[in-house]
């Protein structure tokens, strides 16, 4: 196959080359590579931003789906800054859909960044965000496509968004954590791109009855394959790491109910027990319409703990899938779809995982919090903010 055919097959290629949507052309048509030299690497991996605290833990705290414009619900930051003086948080991600649609501006895309991670940038919390299918919802309106916001960012003083492989996507990248007795890479923390929506044609088909949503391409997960060799040769043993994607994989479902094809009560009930799930199932999984192979890589290489998605905002759940663990960090904004009626904001939150060098395979687990924790206002009204001013060295 010739390189230009490779590159047919890529998201871009399959996106640009389709009769999508309007709005998904529009969009994909914009995309292109990060705007400054520095933005991009081959292969995407981040070195001594992070480091292990001198007793050997970690904190990792997982914001999903903040999803609002430049008025940002005053309580998703209430969440936000509630969580981070609770957990005494080493690292944030914001895990996609960080926007939403709606903006008339690039300032307005601005502002509604700057309103959801100053939480992090106050606090000098070294944080990242990676990429979900509404944050170029505003793309033909605004201009401000995922390589121009990724630009935006990488000028906060504790964003980490530095590598961005040279594959599929936006973002992707790999941060090392060191260790706190010798400065060795001792854990991994992934960041993928999975995407925004499946193209309207491929090879003159398309995807009604399918699932609508994006997919990891083949290049993300022979990248993630490849650097995870790379550090296991260069520290001389498996690097442990847990892996951040917007959208599920077709496992998170299979373990849900410990089968491919059945859906019943009684295939959960086995499926707890055989997988130890807990937390809740609100909404069916919105993976791609194809398996990427992400899976069965980690499988091989044998080296990630877990792989946490959003997307699905009122699904809480993790379990472990044959000695990976699957799951969700809860919806954290309060602008975009929960659960409906009195209760559509119970699930408003984010996930927090604790790590420890001197533990057995380093991640030593994770639980949900919650905006009821904290006595954040659940009622159905929206509490708009006005777009907070910008730090000095930002533009």
């Amino acid at each position: 196959m010739s390189s230009s055919s490779r590159m047919s097959l890529t998201r871009r290629g399959l996106l640009t080359g389709s009769v999508a949507a309007a709005g998904a052309v529009a969009a994909a048509a914009s995309i292109g590579a990060p705007t400054t030299a520095q933005a991009k690497t081959a292969d995407g991996l981040v070195r001594r931003a992070l480091r292990f605290r001198d007793d050997g833990t970690f904190t990792v705290v997982q914001f999903n789906d903040t999803q609002d414009t430049h008025t940002t619900d005053e309580r998703t930051i209430a969440l936000q800054e509630a969580v981070l003086d609770d957990t005494d948080a080493d690292f944030v991600v914001i895990n996609g859909d960080v926007i939403t649609g709606g903006m008339t501006s690039e300032l307005q895309v601005k502002q509604a960044l700057n309103n959801v991670v100053l939480p992090m940038e106050s606090r000098r919390i070294p944080w990242a965000l990676t990429f979900g299918n509404h944050d170029e919802d505003s793309v033909p309106q605004t201009g401000m496509d995922e390589a121009k916001m990724l630009a935006f960012v990488r000028q906060y003083e504790h964003n980490v968004n530095v590598g961005d492989a040279d594959v599929t996507g936006t973002a992707n990248q790999v941060l090392t954590i060191r260790s706190s007795s010798n400065g060795d890479e001792a854990f991994a923390l992934w960041l993928l791109d999975s995407g925004r929506y499946a193209p309207g044609q491929i090879a003159g088909q398309d995807f009604a009855g399918y699932p609508t949503w994006d997919w990891l391409r083949f290049d993300q997960v022979d990248w993630y394959w490849r650097t995870s060799q790379a550090l296991e040769q260069r520290a001389g043993g498996l690097v442990p790491g847990l892996m951040f994607q917007h959208i599920a994989l077709w496992e998170h479902r299979f373990m849900w109910f410990a089968s491919v094809d059945g859906r019943s009560d009684a295939d959960h009930a086995r499926a707890a027990a055989k997988h130890g799930i807990v937390g809740e199932r609100n909404e069916a999984e919105c993976p791609g319409p194809f398996n990427s192979g992400l899976f069965n890589a980690m499988l091989d290489r044998g080296d990630i703990r877990g792989l946490f998605v959003g997307h699905d905002h009122i699904n809480t759940y993790v379990g472990n899938y044959y000695g990976i663990e699957l799951g969700y960090g809860p919806g954290t904004g309060f602008g975009p779809y929960g659960l409906g009626g009195a209760d559509n904001h119970r699930l408003r939150g984010a996930r927090v995982f604790t790590l420890d060098e001197n533990a057995d395979g380093v991640y030593t687990g994770s639980r949900a919090l919650f905006a009821s924790d904290y006595g954040i206002d659940l009622t159905n009204q929206r509490r708009p903010s006005e777009p907070a001013p910008f730090p000095s060295y930002v533009s």
